[in-house]
Order: structure tokens, then C-alpha cells, then sequence
């Protein structure tokens, strides 16, 4: 496929997704037709994922086609190099994540969207939670970076918490 082909169908799938929410069909299973459930695969995007960036689109007024595009760049690189195009094949059940409550050197919610973000970048999400739902957002506009930054950093720091941690407490005025 080429580099910019995935980008201009993504960008049509979206479109098709708003123009479904807005005739009432607010579900992954009657947002997008079959077609555009496979293209969203090959990508490492689920239906699931698209409805709710959408859905929160529409009630909320963010993210944008662009910040979604940009995330959804960062997930397709990590499908493609990391996981050769291969899903794990696992969902990981809510339990297992960090409350919300959780904290990392007093920083509220960072331990719970660092598994979130592998989460997405694995594509292991249930499908009741929501990588750059509407607690992650706010938060990550406070500690000064975007969606598809945390992830990228949560990409490039792999398994080491403390690296990702330090990052953002930089980022974000904190001291490291």
C-alpha cells in the first residue's frame, strides 16, 4: 500500500463514520460496512476504536481528524515493524489495568494510560476503554504533550516505567 494511500482512506472512513453517527447508526457494528471494517484491521484500527474517537468527536469536540490520523500512525508503524501485521489475538480484560487513582511520583492517571497506550499500541483494548478517552485528554494537554506523542514515547521507552515517567515530568514542567 502506498505511504500516503492508507492516510486517504482512513481520512474517507472517518468521513463515512461521521456521516453514519449523524443519521442515528452510533454503534461500531452499524458506523462502517464491511469494507471499511477490513481496511481499519490492516491498519491495526478496530471499529471499535474509530466509533469512539468519533463519538467523542461529536459529543465533545475532540480529537480531531487530524490528532486520530496521527495516532493512528503511530499504531500502524508499530503494527507493521513490531508485529509484523500480526495480532496477538488477545484482549486484556479491564481488571488488569491500573485504577484511575493509581500515581506515579503523585502524578494521578499516568500509570493507568501508560498500560493503555501499550495496550494500543499492541491493539489489545477492550473494547469498553478508550485510548485518548476523555480523562486521557485533559490530562495529557496538563502534563504538555499530545495523543499521539504519549504513545510514541510509551513506544520508544518499551517496558521501562521510570523512563516514561521522567519524560513526562519534563515535558510537563515537573523536574525529572
Amino acid at each position: 500500500m502506498h505511504a500516503h494511500s492508507w492516510e486517504q482512506q482512513f481520512r474517507e472512513v472517518h468521513a463515512r463514520g461521521l456521516a453514519a453517527w449523524h443519521t442515528g447508526r452510533r454503534s461500531p457494528a452499524t458506523m462502517f460496512g464491511d469494507d471499511d471494517v477490513a481496511f481499519l484491521n490492516s491498519i491495526g484500527c478496530s471499529a471499535q476504536e474509530l466509533f469512539d474517537f468519533i463519538d467523542d468527536l461529536e459529543d465533545w469536540g475532540e480529537p480531531e481528524l487530524e490528532t486520530v490520523l496521527e495516532v493512528q500512525a503511530v499504531r500502524r508503524d508499530y503494527f507493521e515493524s513490531v508485529m509484523a501485521r500480526q495480532s496477538t489475538g488477545r484482549i486484556v480484560p479491564m481488571s488488569s489495568l491500573p485504577p484511575k487513582s493509581a500515581a506515579v511520583d503523585n502524578i494521578s492517571w499516568l500509570p493507568r494510560l501508560i498500560a493503555k497506550a501499550r495496550l494500543k499500541l499492541r491493539g489489545e483494548m477492550p473494547p469498553e476503554l478508550m485510548y485518548g478517552c476523555g480523562g486521557d485528554r485533559p490530562f495529557l494537554r496538563r502534563m504538555r504533550t499530545t495523543l499521539p506523542a504519549f504513545l510514541k514515547l510509551v513506544w520508544e521507552c518499551g517496558d521501562d516505567d521510570r523512563k516514561i515517567v521522567d519524560s513526562v515530568k519534563r515535558t510537563a514542567g515537573l523536574g525529572a
